[in-house]
């Protein structure tokens, strides 16, 4: 567990990213399940993860009101226990998505609370704030930035040191091939990320040929490569 420190501040930058700052695209679960991959030895697992969790998140819209899973710290952990556990090739990259959603649920509630504590925080500098104080403001920018980092750091940690050791005690008893297991949760994936583009841009005038045609183009490269 000596990387726990570096995955724990790792999952603290990239949750900051996902709304407050700098909203760069690094909590993208592409970037971040790489990056977690690589912190632990292998970036190859963190990438698969990364692009499965990339596919899942494209139904999240987060801006608004909406409640959405937190996907920066997510991919932090499942990239990281990916990428640990490489050398369990067989199930490897179904447990690790499986443990980076539960993350996000969680992440998403974390960030509800997060919300309503930077209102009451907000509500007590009232006074201050209408009489157009510049510290009270700076003072709850720095508050809730300050925050949110410990939020996801925290979250981080706590995720992966619970799952990892549920995730290595499911691979010992791990019975599917790595074709099904890998197969299924692709599938799960690719279904989830075809209903949230076509939700998307379904009412554009010829959008159904567009997205056919892109999809059976993707089709044909990937069984020509």
């Amino acid at each position: 567990m000596r990387e726990l420190l570096p995955l724990a501040l790792l999952g603290g930058v990239l949750g900051l990213d996902v709304v407050c700052f700098p909203q760069m695209m690094f909590s993208r679960p592409l970037v971040a399940a790489t990056l977690a991959g690589a912190f632990v030895g292998d970036a190859t697992m963190g990438i698969l993860v990364g692009v499965t969790l990339e596919l899942i998140a494209l139904a999240t819209l987060p801006f608004g009101a909406s409640r959405y899973p937190e996907w920066g710290s997510a991919a932090v952990v499942g990239g990281a226990i990916a990428g640990a556990m490489h050398t369990e090739a067989v199930g490897t990259l179904t447990v690790a998505v499986l443990a980076a959603l539960a993350t996000a649920w969680v992440g998403g509630m974390t960030l509800v609370r997060l919300r309503l504590w930077n209102a009451w925080l907000a509500r007590r500098r009232r006074p201050a704030l209408d009489a157009g104080s510049r510290g009270a403001v700076i003072s709850l920018q720095l508050a809730g930035l300050t925050a949110d980092f410990v939020r996801a750091a925290l979250l981080t940690t706590v995720a992966y040191a619970l799952l990892f050791p549920v995730a290595q005690a499911t691979l010992g008893v791990w019975t599917l091939s790595e074709s099904l297991s890998r197969g299924f949760v692709v599938s799960a994936a690719a279904g989830v990320a075809g209903a949230a583009a076509w939700t998307i841009f379904h009412s554009a005038r010829g959008a159904r040929w567009y997205f056919a045609g892109g999809l059976l183009v993707g089709l044909l490269v990937l069984f020509v490569r």
